[in-house]
């Protein structure tokens, strides 16, 4: 099973990086070998696993670049099975130099290309926004997991990027699929919450995870460890919600492949 699936959501704060990073920790938990690639400029996913830029590195702003990645760009990090390509702040230059690069939608689809092979799952953090990095990665991706805050604001953004992955499927990627709707920040003890979850499941269905993200304390600590929550406080609910997603996200993809 090879996958590629990028996170996304053009909001800020809805708990795109937390997802990316605490799924891809607990998929290789699950003994999948796992890549997280960052292409957020703010490199937050990078910092999350403890990495920071040296000088001189080669990074995921240079394959782009030079549309060649290198092995030393991929990073172990202290989860097993779990890479790295880390981010880099030259990325916010990317966005303006991809418009002139040639085939400037698919490369970072030409990076993955190279590489995918060698994961069971690979891992696209994508910037909260709908640019030109945005666009290649859901050109490279099969799927895309849309963090969800339960909150009203979020559905409205959440149309747009429902929108824009409808026009990369047309213009750019036929196979690319909603993996998923993933809830995220969930107090339960609000009305609002179970309003904006009973409104989107209505609508999207099965589209949405049965798994819900709690707000969760120890979650927000972990990042500033350096670590993914399952290093951080494996006992925390945090933890076992991400622990439950890996899960369900493997479930259902041995189930398609029956």
């Amino acid at each position: 099973m090879k996958k590629i699936i990028c996170v996304a959501n053009q909001k800020g704060g809805v708990g795109k990086t937390t997802t990316a990073v605490n799924l891809g920790a607990c998929l290789a938990f699950a003994d999948q070998n796992v890549l997280l690639i960052d292409i957020d400029p703010q490199g937050n996913a990078t910092t999350s696993l403890g990495h920071f830029k040296s000088e001189g590195e080669q990074n995921i702003y240079s394959a782009i670049v030079e549309g060649t990645i290198f092995p030393s760009m991929i990073l172990e990090t202290a989860v097993e099975k779990l890479s790295l390509i880390p981010s880099t702040p030259d990325l916010y230059g990317a966005e303006i130099e991809l418009v002139n690069m040639e085939n400037r939608e698919f490369r970072v689809q030409a990076l993955v290309d190279q590489i995918s092979d060698d994961f069971d799952f690979v891992i696209i953090d994508c910037p909260p926004s709908l640019g030109m990095l945005t666009l290649n990665a859901l050109t490279a991706a099969n799927s895309v997991i849309v963090p969800l805050q339960t909150e009203y604001f979020a559905m409205e953004g959440l149309s747009r990027l429902d929108y824009t992955i409808s026009r990369v499927r047309e213009a750019f990627n036929p196979e690319l699929e909603l993996e998923g709707i993933l809830f995220t920040m969930v107090d339960g003890r609000t009305t609002l919450s179970q309003q904006v979850i009973n409104e989107v499941t209505g609508f999207y269905g099965s589209r949405v995870f049965t798994t819900t993200i709690p707000r969760n304390i120890r979650l927000s600590e972990a990042p500033s460890h350096g670590k993914p929550i399952i290093l951080y406080d494996f006992k925390s609910k945090g933890a076992d919600a991400y622990i439950d997603l890996a899960r369900e996200l493997i479930q259902n993809n041995m189930a398609a492949c029956v």
